[in-house]
């Protein structure tokens, strides 16, 4: 089983998110669960990496060749695959994944969520995706998009298949009990 987590390639100014992105590893490697994510070195998606590296998990990278030569590529991971464009990244990361966890990050980590979720709506995957929402960091995204479906934009379903957790330890239950 793998799970992509699309998160900051910074850290935040809270210690909280690195903390919660060590406690997402560690439960990744309990349940044996393979990391898919940016292929970063640096921010949360370092973290987790060099969090599950030394302890034998499995961690597949995406990243783009123009960020990889910012010389920001984590190539101490099991794999890494360098592709030419943002979206080849998404595609590739949303076909080697079972789900998709959205921990904190900037723009884009927004632009991967908004995408992925898109593409379950539309039907191209039906694949459990779950916001990690640490320190309430996505009240005002859940607010719009609760404001969404009360204006007629989104619909009821679509934003109820959302899973949406405050703890590392609750979403991946919930994730992972969608995909057995």
């Amino acid at each position: 089983m793998r799970i992509a987590v699309f998160c900051g390639s910074a850290k935040g100014k809270d210690k909280v998110y690195g903390k919660v992105a060590i406690q997402l590893a560690r439960l990744f490697l309990e349940h044996k669960i393979g990391l898919v994510y940016g292929g970063g070195s640096i921010g949360l998606m370092g973290i987790m990496a060099n969090e599950m590296m030394p302890a034998g998990g499995e961690v597949v990278g995406v990243i783009p060749k123009r960020i990889f030569d910012w010389e920001v590529g984590h190539e101490g991971i099991t794999k890494l695959y360098v592709v030419d464009s943002m979206h080849e990244r998404k595609a590739k990361m949303a076909n080697m994944s079972d789900a998709f966890i959205i921990m904190p990050g900037g723009i884009g980590t927004l632009d991967e969520f908004m995408e992925i979720y898109t593409w379950q709506q539309l039907g191209y995957h039906q694949k459990p995706i779950g916001l990690l929402n640490t320190n309430h960091y996505f009240d005002k995204l859940i607010s719009m998009m609760d404001n969404m479906v009360s204006e007629g934009f989104l619909n009821s379903e679509t934003r109820k298949r959302l899973i949406i957790k405050n703890q590392p330890e609750d979403i991946v239950q919930s994730v992972i009990g969608l995909i057995r």
